[in-house]
């Protein structure tokens, strides 16, 4: 027997598409990264993203996340860090020299791919968010009759993850052909590093004043 029955997991790939397709914290962040320092860039953070997917998945499969709905105080406290760490990100942009951000051809980009799979990482983990979507959607298709909830939860974090990947894959090929004009252009390297800037600060604010649950 499936871990989840074809029908009810066709229904979640519906939803998870379309969420995947409704622009969000994790698109821009992966758009912003691919114009600003090209493809591996984005998909260095995209993986990022991917895998604090798969770690709200097990929080949530092991109870984890129903202690931050229940408590409006880690709630808080995750949110304004990350509301904290997206404003150190968008500062780096700002004040970094503009050397670090161009994405020429071939060129990639200046900063480690490793570092930029823990920014992926560490946004999407102190997105309080993340763990109420997971909580509010994963339970309505988990069904026990069929099984280990935890498994069935690590079925649907894949699908959701590769679908994501799939589209935000598309995003980042787009925006790193851009990054790529925009690389053989003089005096872009400006331009780059203050719509990363300007993406990461806006995603730090909206995360800080966002407080509705």
């Amino acid at each position: 027997m499936l871990p989840i029955a074809v029908p009810t997991l066709a229904l979640f790939a519906g939803a998870a598409l379309a969420l995947a397709l409704t622009p969000g914290p994790d698109m821009l962040f992966c758009l912003s990264r691919s114009i600003g320092q090209g493809r591996q860039a984005g998909f260095a953070s995209l993986l990022g993203i991917v895998t604090g997917c798969y770690i709200w998945a097990v929080a949530t499969a092991l109870g984890l996340a129903s202690v931050i709905a229940l408590m409006p105080a880690a709630y808080h406290a995750i949110r304004l860090a990350g509301a904290a760490y997206l404003a150190w990100l968008a500062w780096q942009a700002f004040t970094g020299p503009d050397g670090l951000v161009v994405a020429g051809a071939g060129t990639g980009s200046a900063t480690p791919l490793l570092r930029l799979f823990r920014q992926g990482l560490v946004t999407n983990l102190l997105n309080p968010k993340v763990a109420l979507f997971f909580l509010a959607l994963f339970p309505q298709f988990v069904d026990p009759a069929r099984g280990s909830s935890f498994g069935q939860i690590l079925v649907l974090a894949s699908v959701l993850n590769l679908i994501g990947f799939a589209v935000n894959g598309a995003v980042i090929l787009a925006a790193g052909r851009f990054a790529e004009w925009l690389g053989r252009r003089p005096g872009v390297a400006r331009f780059q590093r203050w719509f990363m800037g300007t993406i990461f600060g806006g995603l730090a604010l909206r995360l800080a004043i966002d407080t509705g649950r």
